[in-house]
């Protein structure tokens, strides 16, 4: 092979390299958040710590929805936790449409230094949801504050965290509900 064909093949694999590194950025940036909480991402977590602490943090619950006829709250503005204990908080969803929707819940806490140490047991958030026409839901959020938060030298003034929640349509799903918006037919 001559030098002009070796270049023009390293140009190629080049280009080939970053398009699927930029593929690949947002899942993986995603993936990175939920390891490292880094960005306010919560954390999942396997099992509840063992310490809890007399400390406590005040969690605020703020919902929001994209897109969605539905009405999504906290049966709860806020509560009262002692770090390391797990607590637990319920969501209603209501469909206000005359079709099913199918949705994901996506989430952060504030401040973002809190989110390493903001860590879900059981949550709707980890899977999409299917709510039926006028149906309403109660979804529970079992979740803890890992005593790890208070030794943290950039984290140990916190004292108050937001949970926040945004329901938006799980991508495909509205379309395999309705067969005509799929193809471009009027309804």
């Amino acid at each position: 092979m001559n030098r002009k064909n070796l270049i023009a093949i390293a140009c190629v694999l080049t280009v080939m390299a970053m398009t699927g590194a930029a593929f690949a950025a947002v899942p993986l940036y995603r993936i990175f958040c939920q390891v490292t909480g880094f960005d306010g991402t919560v954390m999942r977590a396997d099992q509840a710590p063992d310490t809890v602490l007399d400390e406590t943090v005040l969690i605020r619950f703020d919902t929001n929805v994209r897109d969605l006829p539905m009405v999504f709250r906290a049966e709860q503005v806020s509560q009262r936790v002692r770090i390391g204990e797990t607590g637990m908080a319920f969501f209603d969803v209501t469909n206000t449409s005359d079709q099913p929707i199918q949705a994901t819940a996506a989430y952060n806490v504030v401040p973002e230094r809190a989110g390493p140490y903001f860590q879900k047991l059981q949550c709707f958030c980890f899977d999409s949801q299917t709510i039926q026409p006028g149906q309403t839901m109660k979804f529970p959020v079992q979740y803890f504050v890992a005593p790890e938060i208070a030794t943290d030298r950039e984290s140990r003034g916190v004292r108050e965290i937001t949970l926040s929640y945004t329901f938006y349509p799980t991508k495909g799903a509205q379309d395999s509900a309705n067969p005509a918006a799929a193809t471009g037919a009027a309804a």
